[in-house]
């Protein structure tokens, strides 16, 4: 063989080499979680008000398989999912308008986490906007107090009530997380301004609650009428009682209360959705942060939300909540 043959032939194998490592498909992507799905018929509505306000609002993340590969996120089973605290003063309810974070808020919300971030950011992209994004959920709240002797009980059934919820996050922070060990900080951030967190105003509880129990309903995303998302929460791989145990060994000083609540993460169609290939690449070209940040509000940024748009999450039974976003 002459050289410019294996030369060719080299350059042909390290082509080929390289589009198999960015396009290979995910692996290890779970299976859905083993629930007992409820009808709504075996349960009955309460007026959330007439519970404690909540101490605490936890998010988990990355709780669906087909949201896991729209991200491309990697999975490991022998680690916790993302958990993330939001902000209590970011709960809003049906028919409200919503405003866009501007740069000072967001650049406040930085400086509560990495100073030195929030100076770089403020410097580099003075023009960085939200990046809104919707993200419809199945929330429950805690009917009681639980311990964490009760969560090591593998046949404890919480007792637990469930709403909906649309987790709205600001994109730009939560990538500036990205390789940092407050990521999930980030994430909490992100999701935490004021009416970020939209609510039903009734939560539906099971008459005989049973383990690893749903009430299993289609959660869809409208944004100005066009669907966005759409699945059935028997696809989430986690039940309620894995999701608190996860929250007890993230959060080992935090004390579960009576009206504290979980956002049990949401289903792919959201607008934050990322090529595997493109993720694949950005990591072996070894961006950072802030290259990841750049190249995401240099691109398409059409699915996320602006002002004058009017999203609309529902649960087929549990309501509907309908937000507008203003300046």
């Amino acid at each position: 063989m002459n050289i410019k043959r294996f030369l060719l032939l080299s350059l042909f194998l390290l082509l080929g080499g390289l589009a198999y490592y960015l396009f290979r498909p995910l692996s290890g992507i779970p299976d859905p979680a083993a629930f007992t799905c409820h009808e709504l018929s075996e349960g009955y509505f309460l007026a959330r008000d007439s519970l404690p306000a909540p101490q605490h609002i936890l998010g988990m993340g990355l709780t669906y398989s087909d949201h896991l590969k729209e991200t491309s996120a990697s999975f490991d089973p022998k680690a916790l999912p993302p958990i993330f605290l939001k902000q209590v003063s970011s709960m809003t309810g049906h028919e409200t308008k919503v405003a866009l974070p501007d740069m000072k808020e967001m650049l406040a919300a930085i400086s509560a986490l990495e100073p030195e971030v929030a100076e770089k950011v403020e410097h580099d992209f003075p023009e960085m906007g939200p990046l809104l994004d919707y993200e419809v959920e199945l929330g429950f709240v805690l009917l009681a107090d639980i311990s964490r002797e009760e969560l090591q009980d593998e046949n404890f059934v919480p007792p637990i009530g469930f709403f909906l919820a649309n987790d709205l996050s600001a994109r730009s922070l939560a990538l500036l997380g990205e390789g940092s060990s407050k990521r999930y900080a980030y994430w909490g951030a992100s999701k935490s301004f004021p009416g970020f967190t939209p609510m039903t105003d009734q939560v539906w509880i099971p008459h005989e609650p049973q383990p690893n129990s749903l009430p299993c309903i289609r959660l869809e995303t409208f944004v100005n009428g066009e669907q966005r998302q759409s699945q059935t929460t028997e696809n989430m791989i986690y039940t309620p009682a894995q999701m608190l145990a996860f929250i007890q060994q993230k959060y080992p000083d935090l004390s579960l209360k009576r009206g504290d609540m979980i956002l049990m993460g949401t289903p792919g169609g959201v607008a934050i959705g990322t090529p595997r290939a493109l993720v694949r690449l950005s990591s072996l070209l070894g961006f950072d942060r802030y290259r990841k940040l750049s190249v995401k509000l240099g691109g398409d940024q059409a699915l996320f939300l602006k002002r004058g748009d009017e999203v609309e999450i529902r649960g087929e039974g549990l309501g509907r909540v309908k937000i507008s976003v203003g300046e």
